[in-house]
């Protein structure tokens, strides 16, 4: 079949069995082909091609209202729903996002990329029919990973037992979320995996039964499955529950999604998916190397990317000082959200296992969970993307900060990280953290700095304290000792000059530096690594040079490092005519390169170097 000519899902119902399994496997050989050449997710998409062309197949999509949790593992439901021609643009600036997006298509119901959303959404699209009048059904798609995630248990105890109600709930069980699943609810679901003959047994038993017994209440039949097997976790929540079953046998995904859809109550149907399915490369991996990549060879499955001697991310650079830390310090551990692997951890891991704690999906009980290492004076970091400390807010403010305890903060991928788009840019934390007492905010720009102030953050600092990072990479040195020097919170001038000053942080002064010295320009650069508490001996120095002065910062500008700039001028009635804010906007900002954002929001080099000749004329 050319998959380019698919408009939408109707087409399926005309195939048989056979051809929608002969289907699925084109599908996912078109998503190996392709996302070798752009990047993006593949393992998770592997997984589910049976499973989403079994959903097209029984339900009449956008209708029946399909809910991806996360959205990452759509790329077969985007193919189904007529995109397959814009998937040689995909992640790109202005191309095919990698996740959902309603704008994109009606197919696309809810957009997320954070996890755990799509109960919670679908209880709301459900309850919303007493309005609507809708019939027709929700359907949330959620994996055994992302249903660790706190609001995925808080959706499923509201919506169980209401027969009012009915969505069916689709557990894909891949025993993984991007790496291996930890937890409680990981081994309830071992379990439950392991009692596969419970439903043939089940079926078997109500085929003998008399006709008055078969139409005895569901709780009958829960009792007969009781002193079968246990019941599982979803009966005990007042859904039916289905399974598990073979997630990529087209046959039986068919057979009970039609069963569910019958159902006068809510659901859950559990598939068993084998993250990676057929490709070899990914399909027994178990660290989360295959989840997202870039572009690759697939025949060898090698990236393309060029892996430069001494050239690491700064997720890397970062794991490193936790080892050497961990080596020093005997009373010292680390607490992170299901991104080992991400936060540049799998060493650390290696060499320290029983000195990492990984909570799942679940950012609040990493936080709370640090305050009580905190309040025991046991040395804690707590790596989190940007974008994923936002649902940890609380947590932060309330259980760590309103205590001063020492947890030192790691937040990753901070400022625009690119192709993941507007639900991951980490753009949002400094306005998030900066009000909140006790804080202490730092951003380096080189490594050998970003270690002097962690030395600061967990040998002279007392209350919460965080150091921002970057996606990206820098050029480092391993084998080099780690510096025992410890920074102070002032900042510093790393260039003189009498026409202009430019406050930043991070690496845009590496890259402005560079340039105002090719260029001669006499601009007195200000490395303001400590966003708060303000270095305000150095603020109240350059407004008394009377000269324009940009404050630049990858981040928003509402509630900004900028703003706090300004807000002390204002209270000390300072001058601020001479003050002009670089950053982002009121708005979201979408996928694309790093390079090509900063150049669309006039961030970039060029921009920032304009905007400087354009103020010192």
């Amino acid at each position: 079949m050319d998959l380019y000519n698919i408009e939408d899902p109707n087409f399926l119902n005309e195939l048989s069995t056979k051809e929608l399994q002969e289907l699925s496997e084109e599908i996912r050989q078109f998503i190996i082909d392709k996302v070798s050449k752009t990047g993006g997710h593949l393992s998770s998409n592997l997984g589910v091609v049976e499973l989403t062309v079994a959903l097209h197949r029984v339900f009449d999509s956008p209708k029946d209202k399909l809910i991806f949790d996360v959205g990452h593992q759509a790329y077969t439901h985007k193919i189904l729903t007529g995109r397959a021609k814009e998937f040689d643009t995909l992640r790109k600036y202005q191309g095919l996002s990698g996740y959902l997006k309603r704008s994109e298509s009606p197919h696309d119901i809810y957009e997320a990329g954070h996890s755990s959303t799509s109960i919670a959404a679908a209880a709301g699209i459900e309850f919303s029919k007493k309005y609507t009048k809708d019939s027709h059904k929700i359907i949330p798609i959620i994996g055994d990973g992302a249903l660790t995630g706190g609001m995925a248990f808080e959706a499923l105890n509201f919506l169980g037992g209401n027969k009012d109600h009915q969505p069916i709930i689709i557990l894909n069980d891949n025993e993984m979320s991007i790496s291996e699943n930890i937890g409680y609810l990981s081994n309830v679901l071992n379990e439950i995996r392991g009692k596969v003959t419970y439903r043939k047994l089940k079926t078997k038993t109500i085929r003998f039964m008399p006709k008055f017994l078969r139409k005895l209440t569901s709780k009958v039949e829960r009792g007969i499955k009781g002193f079968l097997t246990n019941n599982t976790i979803f009966d005990d929540l007042g859904f039916s529950y289905y399974g598990p079953i073979n997630g990529h046998n087209m046959k039986e995904l068919i057979k009970y999604l039609e069963i569910a859809k019958k159902a006068n109550k809510p659901c859950v149907i559990h598939v068993l998916t084998v993250k990676g399915k057929g490709y070899k490369f990914s399909e027994n991996e178990k660290t989360g190397t295959w989840h997202g990549v870039s572009p690759f060879n697939k025949e060898t499955g090698l990236s393309l990317a060029v892996k430069e001697e001494n050239i690491l991310s700064w997720s890397e650079i970062i794991a490193h000082y936790m080892s050497d830390y961990a080596r020093k310090n005997e009373k010292f551990t680390i607490v992170v959200p299901a991104m080992i692997g991400g936060s540049g951890l799998l060493e650390y891991q290696k060499e320290f296992p029983n000195r990492i704690i990984d909570v799942g999906i679940a950012e609040q009980m990493a936080v709370t969970m640090s305050s009580g290492f905190a309040i025991e004076n046991v040395d804690v970091f707590v790596p989190l993307y940007s974008t994923f400390l936002q649902r940890a807010y609380d947590q932060v403010n309330h259980d760590v900060a309103r205590q001063n305890l020492k947890v030192v903060f790691g937040i990753d991928r901070a400022g625009v990280v690119g192709a993941d788009g507007e639900t991951h840019q980490g753009i949002y934390d400094i306005p998030l953290l900066r009000h909140i007492p006790n804080m202490t905010i730092t951003h380096p720009r080189t490594p050998e700095e970003a270690y002097e102030l962690l030395n600061y953050g967990f040998k002279e600092n007392t209350g919460p304290f965080v150091i921002r990072y970057e996606r990206g990479t820098f050029e480092f040195d391993k084998t080099k000792p780690i510096t025992d020097k410890v920074a102070t919170l002032k900042w510093d001038i790393i260039n003189e000059g009498n026409d202009l000053v430019f406050i930043a942080f991070g690496s845009i002064l590496n890259d402005y530096l560079k340039v105002v010295k090719e260029e001669k320009l006499s601009v007195k650069i200000v490395n303001a690594k400590t966003i708060k508490p303000l270095d305000k001996d150095m603020i109240n120095q350059v407004i008394k040079m009377d000269k324009p002065i940009i404050i630049y910062e990858e981040s928003a500008l509402l509630g900004g490092f900028g703003s706090s700039v300004l807000e002390y001028l204002t209270i000390n009635n300072l001058p601020t005519k001479h003050i002009h804010l670089m950053g982002i906007g009121d708005e979201y900002v979408n996928h694309g390169s790093k390079k090509e954002i900063l150049a669309e929001l006039k961030l970039d080099v060029k921009s920032t170097i304009n905007k400087t000749k354009e103020l010192i004329k």
